[in-house]
C-alpha cells in the first residue's frame, strides 16, 4: 500500500507540472475574428456634495414640546447644517416657517396677586423687583430661561431658577414667594395664571400678537414637509365654563326685577359671562303660569315659583346649560315642573341633574365644544322627598353613590371630562362638613374632574383632592340673601359673597380655574369686588384649607347622619 501510495503521488504531479516547452498554448479556434482591443470604462466621478438623512437642530430656546414633535419623525443632530433648524427668530426674519409660542406667568394657585404689569415683569427680570415681585423670584426650565433672554436679555444673578420642568410645581407650592413662567401646554389647574398687563391666555379674549411672553421660533429647512404646530395655543380647541351657585328669581329678588327691569339683576356680571363659551347657572325654581306676584316680605314662605318672564334674564346672561337639582324645583308642583323643562327645551336649554322623570334626571348630560368633550352630572341628597324624581314623576335627581361612580367611569372611559355637582346640605359656615368632604371626594375618586356644590348659600372652601377640583360651595348669583341670622341670634353679611368658577378646558384638558369673586347688592344683583374686598374673601376662606395636606377634617367613620338644613 506504501508503494502504491507514493506511485498515485507521482502520476498526479507530474500531470499538473508545465511541459518542459512552457506553459500549455490552447488550441487555434478556426474561423473566429481576431480579438480587438477594449476601451477602458469611464469611472463615474464622487458627488462633491453626498445626500445626508433628514435630521433636525434645534436652539437651546426650543420648547420640550416641539423637540418632541421633531424627535418623533427625524433625528437629531449637533450641526446647524441639519435639513431642519429651529431658533429664536429675533427682530430681523429671515425666509422660514415662524412658530409661535405662548408662555405664561404662574403662581401657586392660593395666590392673591392676579396681573402684573410689563415693567414689573421686566424688574423682577433684571433683579430689582419691586410692588408684587418684592418677595419672589422666578423658576422656569432651561429652554423657557433660553427663550425669555430671547426677548428680554440675559436675567440678572439669582432673579432666575431653572430646575426640570416635572420640579416646578411642587417646588412652587413648597415655597408660596417662588413664581414660574412656564410654557402654555404645561398649565395645569394647581397654577394660578397670572396676567401680564390684563392679557392672560386663558382669556377668550386675549390678542396674542400684543402679548408681552410670545416667543416666535424660526424654522428654516423643509420645514412643510414636517407637521409642526402654527402655535402652541389654538383657540378653536380652548373651552372655558363659569359655574355659578344658587339662583331663585322669587321674594325680593324677583321685586326688584318687576320695579328696575327684568335684566337688572344681571346687568354688571353679563358681560364676563356672556364671554364664556358655557355658562352654567343652578335655576332651583320652576317658572310657573299663573305665579303670584313677588312679596319681598314673605320670608317665612318657602314655597317658590317664577314667573315665565324672568326666563329673559337667563338668556340675556347666557345662560347654555342649567342645572335641576334644586330642592324647590318641584315646589309649585307636577304642572309647572314639566312647564320648566319644557320651556327649556324650546329654547334649546339643555339641563342635567333633573327632568320629566327619574330616567331622565339621572342621564348625564355631554357636550362637546372646539374638541373638549364634557359630561354634566348632578344629584340631590337632601330632599325633600316630593322635590326627587320617580319613574313617573318630575323632579331633581336622588343621589344613588354606585349608579354615580359606575356612569363617571363610563364617561371617562368614553373621553369625557365629567363635572359633578351636588345640591348639598345647607351649612352657614365655609367649612364643610365630614360628610360633606366624604361624598365630594369619592366622586374624584371616581375620576370626575370638577366637583362643585351648587347649594351653598354661603360660600364654603375649596381644596384640590388628588388631580381633582372640589370646590364644596360657590354661594347665591341670583338670591335676596343680603343677610342671614345665625342660631346664636347674630346677623351675617357672608351670604353677600359668592364665587364664580371659570374653568377652562385645552385639547381634552382640564388645565386651569380662575376664583370669579362677586358681592350682591339691592337685594338682587352681584357686583365684581374690588380688590381688598376680593383679598379679604379669599383669605378667609383659604385659611380653611391646608393646601398640602387638603381640608383639615379627619375622615367620618360613623354612619352617616344627615343634619337638617336651617330653613331659609
Amino acid at each position: 500500500m506504501r508503494f502504491l501510495t507514493i506511485g498515485l503521488l507521482f502520476v498526479l504531479l507530474t500531470a499538473c507540472a508545465p511541459s518542459p516547452s512552457g506553459p500549455l498554448a490552447p488550441s487555434p479556434s478556426p474561423n473566429l475574428p481576431s480579438p480587438q482591443p477594449t476601451a477602458s470604462p469611464t469611472a463615474t466621478p464622487p458627488s462633491a456634495t453626498p445626500t445626508l438623512p433628514p435630521s433636525f437642530w434645534v436652539d437651546p430656546a426650543v420648547p420640550q414640546a416641539l423637540r418632541d414633535r421633531l424627535r418623533a419623525v427625524l433625528p437629531e443632530s449637533n450641526s446647524p447644517e441639519a435639513s431642519f433648524r429651529l431658533r429664536p427668530a429675533g427682530p430681523v426674519r429671515s425666509a422660514g416657517t415662524v412658530i409661535s409660542w405662548h408662555y405664561v406667568l404662574v403662581a401657586p394657585f392660593a395666590t392673591l396677586t392676579d396681573d402684573v404689569s410689563l415693567e414689573e415683569f421686566r424688574q423682577a427680570w433684571n433683579g430689582t423687583p419691586t410692588g408684587a415681585w418684592a418677595a419672589q423670584s422666578l423658576l422656569m426650565d432651561e429652554p423657557t430661561r433660553h427663550a425669555l433672554t430671547s426677548l428680554f436679555g440675559p436675567p440678572a444673578a439669582g432673579a432666575v431658577q431653572t430646575l426640570p420642568a416635572e420640579r416646578l410645581l411642587q417646588t412652587a407650592w413648597e415655597n408660596p414667594d417662588l413664581w414660574a413662567v412656564i410654557p402654555f401646554e404645561d398649565l395645569q389647574p394647581k397654577w394660578k395664571v397670572i396676567a401680564l398687563d390684563g392679557q392672560s391666555p386663558i382669556h377668550k379674549d386675549f390678542q396674542p400678537q400684543t402679548y408681552p411672553l410670545r416667543v416666535d421660533f424660526l424654522c428654516e429647512g423643509d420645514c412643510q414637509s414636517v407637521a409642526l404646530p402654527a402655535s402652541n395655543r389654538d383657540p378653536d380647541r380652548l373651552t372655558t365654563l363659569i359655574m355659578t351657585g344658587v339662583t331663585a328669581l322669587v321674594r325680593a329678588t324677583a321685586y326688584k326685577m318687576e320695579q328696575k327691569g327684568l335684566l337688572y339683576p344681571g346687568e354688571v356680571v353679563r358681560d364676563t359671562f356672556r364671554q364664556a363659551d358655557l355658562l352654567h347657572i343652578s335655576n332651583e325654581v320652576p317658572f310657573a303660569e299663573g305665579c303670584p306676584p313677588p312679596n319681598p316680605g314673605a320670608t317665612r314662605r318657602i314655597v317658590f315659583c317664577s314667573d315665565p318672564k324672568y326666563f329673559a334674564l337667563l338668556q340675556d346672561i347666557g345662560a347654555d346649560l342649567i342645572e335641576l337639582t334644586g330642592n324647590h324645583f318641584a315646589d309649585w308642583g307636577t304642572k309647572a315642573t314639566l312647564f320648566t323643562t319644557a320651556l327649556y327645551r324650546q329654547h334649546g336649554l339643555p339641563y342635567f341633574g333633573g327632568g320629566d322623570n327619574l330616567e331622565e334626571a339621572l342621564r348625564p348630560l355631554r357636550i362637546e365644544h372646539n374638541g373638549n368633550r364634557l359630561a354634566f352630572l348632578g344629584c340631590n341628597p337632601v330632599g325633600p322627598d316630593f322635590a326627587l324624581a320617580t319613574p313617573d314623576r318630575p323632579g331633581a335627581a336622588p343621589c344613588d353613590e354606585d349608579d354615580f361612580i359606575e356612569q363617571i367611569a363610563r364617561l371617562r372611559a368614553e373621553g369625557y371630562l365629567v363635572i359633578m355637582t351636588f345640591q348639598y346640605y345647607e351649612y352657614y359656615t365655609p367649612d364643610p362638613r365630614p360628610w360633606q368632604l366624604r361624598d365630594f371626594r369619592r366622586m374624584a375618586e371616581a375620576g370626575a374632574v370638577i366637583v362643585s356644590g351648587s347649594q351653598a348659600h354661603m360660600a364654603q372652601a375649596m381644596e384640590f383632592y388628588q388631580d381633582t377640583f372640589i370646590h364644596y360651595g360657590l354661594g347665591n348669583l341670583f338670591f335676596d340673601q343680603m343677610n342671614y341670622i345665625l342660631p346664636d341670634g347674630s346677623i351675617t353679611t357672608l351670604t353677600r359673597q359668592a364665587f364664580y368658577d371659570r374653568h377652562v378646558f385645552y385639547d381634552g384638558r382640564h388645565i386651569s380655574t380662575e376664583l370669579l369673586t362677586g358681592q350682591l347688592e339691592d337685594f338682587s344683583r352681584p357686583r365684581w369686588m374690588t380688590p381688598e374686598e376680593r383679598a379679604a374673601f379669599l383669605k378667609r376662606i383659604w385659611a380653611f384649607t391646608d393646601w398640602h395636606t387638603g381640608l383639615s377634617f379627619s375622615p367620618m367613620i360613623t354612619p352617616f347622619t344627615p343634619t337638617p338644613a336651617p330653613a331659609r
